[in-house]
């Protein structure tokens, strides 16, 4: 029995050189089932936003995030609540959060004040990593049992899980209702030293390959996840930007390598 495609969508990731109306324009041409948008906060507009609404609903894409909240130390930073609003007039479905703060507390409350703006409109997700101050799936699933808000989401993204020691059993403990989309991708494995942040910041940003094409277990962890649930396929790749340069051309490849492998697995 043919186990039906999950949606696919376009992490932003694969993309840092366009513009929010080319992240739209190239998910859309490709045939996505959803989009990403990368939001930079000093050069986003009020017309940026109209412009990128405008382009979803004439090509019909929906986002499934907007990102990235990047929580720092010191005070909240209000561009971050501009992200969640901005994010919740184009229809996004999550805000993609990391953290950098080494107060858990503090990351606590600053997520917290993200919840509570969102409300029922759009999920915060925070995404764990050993490059960020959060790095383990269990200190991700502590803050968010501390937020207790059932607008917060954990977004575990296949390379940083690995990376920072995770197992299937603790994605198996994770709350199904906490899980909004998932992100996929592959790379060697053993890769990066965990123990060398630069290695693993380059790796995450240059290093990643098309599923099926590394060693990472994607296949039981794609099978660990809720049926149905949205891949963002965040293959974030020098040799994809390299290779495929025109961004019509990189998404539609990312897609296909990325069906060829859903299909077979």
């Amino acid at each position: 029995m043919t186990r039906p495609l999950p949606p696919l969508c376009m992490a932003s990731g694969i993309m840092p050189e366009a513009t929010p109306l080319q992240l739209v324009e190239a998910a859309a041409r490709a045939g996505f089932d959803y989009g990403g948008m990368w939001f930079e906060a000093a050069e986003w507009t009020d017309a940026t936003t109209r412009q990128v609404k405008a382009a979803l609903r004439d090509t019909g894409l929906p986002l499934i995030d907007i990102e990235v909240v990047w929580i720092k130390p010191g005070p909240p930073d209000p561009d971050h609540l501009r992200l969640v609003d901005v994010g919740m007039e184009l229809g996004a479905r999550n805000v993609l959060c990391v953290s950098s703060d080494p107060d858990m507390a503090a990351t606590r409350d600053k997520l917290a004040i993200l919840a509570e703006r969102a409300g029922d409109a759009i999920r915060i997700n925070l995404e764990f990593g050993i490059f960020t101050e959060v790095k383990t799936i269990a200190q991700a699933s502590a803050i968010l049992r501390a937020i207790d808000h059932p607008a917060m989401g954990l977004l575990i993204d296949a390379l940083h899980w690995r990376r920072s020691g995770g197992t299937l059993a603790d994605v198996a403990a994770v709350p199904p209702a906490w899980l909004s989309y998932v992100q996929l991708c592959d790379a060697p494995d053993p890769g990066a030293d965990p123990a060398d942040a630069d290695a693993i910041l380059t790796e995450a940003i240059d290093g990643r390959v098309a599923l099926g094409a590394g060693g990472l277990p994607i296949g039981a962890l794609l099978g660990a996840m809720p049926q149905g649930l949205p891949v963002a396929v965040e293959e974030r790749s020098i040799a994809l930007r390299e290779g495929w340069p025109d961004f019509n051309e990189r998404a539609a490849q990312m897609l296909a390598t990325t069906q060829a492998w859903v299909a077979g697995r």
